[in-house]
């Protein structure tokens, strides 16, 4: 485990050295758990956004986009249930005045003891070899067996106490597991309290004339309270989605690990309307096209799971999250949810309108049923910092180096004259200028050529151009490739192809 924080800690401090992310208000001493993306970051996320957009959006004929506004009614969040419901079960220990979230303690535990497991596995696979059967040894070894009853056994007491609002059997199930502050090392808690993680505000010009409002916690209610809007004008049939990026906004009390919790954070989207009764078809499809997407930048499969939810919110019928390995453990990246009709009914009620779809394959209408995908862009950032960040040994030296798939890369190809001698630099200008146009380039004299692709290395940047004497003789130039460090002599004029192919859409 401190191998793994080591690592994470590596990352975070790369992440700032590097101008992709710092502190929010850092000459004021902080605001916690908020941060800003700097020249790198705000690249990096903009090419994720991008890639989003344009894998769900552009590439689905039966998905359109949206951008909705951050206030919206305050009857909205009522009919979300948002109100009423969006609460964490926060307890604090009394000796470090830590206060956590009550279900991250014992998710942490029974982390903890699916990490047993998967020791045992691992014991196992070594023992037996290419004769090992990982399902059998699962479903059969008296230890592993006992370890998923466990899991299974807290997993359902907690989803059962919390269903319940019986905040008291979730104290007394942290008190039973032993479970200690890892401040203070002791179990001396306090009592489980619910917490509405909404920020509230006010619009008007005075106090006494303003009206409540809310910074909204999530994207998709905008899109819910548009969908007639939507279907009509786009001339949309079922099914179909929309979709859209943007902020969002929660108290979390208990923020943590970096930006993978936030207070205000952006997410990415799709609500995908279908006919009743056909929407586990399309939960399914959309498990496997979500999942293939996050391969597609070169995840390893080993670091991705699918996690089903034994706890389903109150508007779902199936739901499950895309799990990714980061330094800190499998935590969630993106979620999948069969949502019902619960949205769209429900404004329905609170706003005394129909919002129903006629379909005239079976003329008739209803309120359409709803599949989601919902991921976190910032997330979806650390999950490429902490898989691309590497550290390796080059002739006694060592290279830090962020292999970010070259279509996300911050910097398509940096510039590179020799020395700022014999015309170079006016010819790396001029190579600069003619690819600028298309791909976000930079240009570097600074230092030796040997530092400067460590720094480029360092900020993920594919390609390395370097203008030297040859340059000038035969309009030849030497390209550096990130991922091999190999070098070759290629043609000016082949410069743009060369780097339009290595960080554009793999058609395959």
């Amino acid at each position: 485990m401190a191998n793994y924080e080591e690592v994470f800690k590596k990352v975070v401090a790369h992440a700032k050295e590097y101008g992709f992310i710092f502190q929010s208000s850092e000459l004021y001493d902080g605001l916690g758990a908020v941060y800003d993306y700097g020249p790198n970051g705000v690249e990096l996320k903009n090419n994720i956004r991008n890639y989003w957009w344009k894998s769900m959006i552009n590439m689905n004929d039966n998905v359109v986009g949206l951008d909705t506004a951050i206030f919206m009614h305050p009857t909205t969040w009522v009919a979300s249930g948002h109100v009423d419901a969006f609460n964490d079960p926060l307890i604090d220990n009394k000796d470090s005045k830590k206060r956590y979230r009550a279900d991250v303690l014992i998710e942490d535990h029974v982390a903890k003891i699916e990490g047993k497991v998967e020791k045992e596995v691992k014991k196992a696979a070594k023992r037996f070899g290419d004769s090992f059967n990982r399902d059998q040894f699962l479903s059969t070894n008296p230890r592993v067996v006992g370890y998923k009853k466990k899991c299974s056994s807290i997993i359902q007491r907690f989803t059962k106490a919390i269903s319940n609002n019986d905040l008291a059997d979730v104290k007394a199930l942290i008190e039973e597991l032993d479970i200690a502050c890892p401040v203070s090392g002791t179990k001396n808690w306090t009592d489980v309290r619910q917490f509405n993680l909404m920020f509230k505000t006010q619009m008007g010009s005075t106090s006494d004339g303003a009206t409540d409002l809310y910074l909204r916690p999530e994207t998709a209610q905008g899109i819910f309270v548009n969908f007639l809007n939507v279907q009509k004008t786009a001339r949309m049939k079922l099914p179909f989605g929309i979709a859209q990026t943007g902020k969002a906004f929660r108290n979390e009390i208990v923020a943590r690990q970096f930006i993978f919790r936030m207070r205000e954070f952006e997410q990415m989207e799709m609500q995908f309307f279908v006919r009743p009764g056909q929407e586990m078809k399309w939960y399914e499809h959309w498990k496997k096209n979500r999942m293939r997407w996050h391969l597609s930048l070169g995840i390893d499969k080993e670091q991705l799971r699918f996690h089903d939810h034994d706890n389903l919110a109150h508007y779902a019928n199936a739901a499950c999250d895309i799990e990714f390995k980061f330094p800190f453990g499998f935590k969630e990246l993106e979620g999948i949810h069969s949502r019902t009709d619960f949205d769209l009914k429900s404004h329905q009620e609170h706003s005394g309108r129909k919002v129903q779809y006629f379909d005239p394959e079976i003329n008739e209408s209803y309120v359409p049923y709803v599949v989601e995908t919902s991921i976190g862009l910032d997330r979806m950032f650390l999950t490429i910092l902490s898989h691309c960040f590497k550290e390796e040994k080059i002739n006694d030296e060592k290279r830090l180096v962020l292999s970010i798939p070259p279509i996300l890369s911050p910097v398509k190809a940096a510039i590179l004259p020799l020395t700022k001698k014999n015309n170079f630099t006016e010819k790396a200008k001029e190579i600069l200028k003619s690819l600028q146009y298309d791909f976000n380039c930079q240009y570097e004299e600074k230092d030796s050529i040997g530092k400067r692709y460590r720094r480029q290395d360092a900020i993920g940047t594919p390609y390395c151009i370097t203008v030297d004497h040859l340059t000038l003789e035969d309009k030849t130039v030497t390209i550096r490739d990130r991922d091999t460090m190999k070098q070759e002599r290629v043609a000016i004029e082949q410069l743009h192809s060369l780097i339009s192919k290595k960080v554009g859409w793999n058609r395959d």
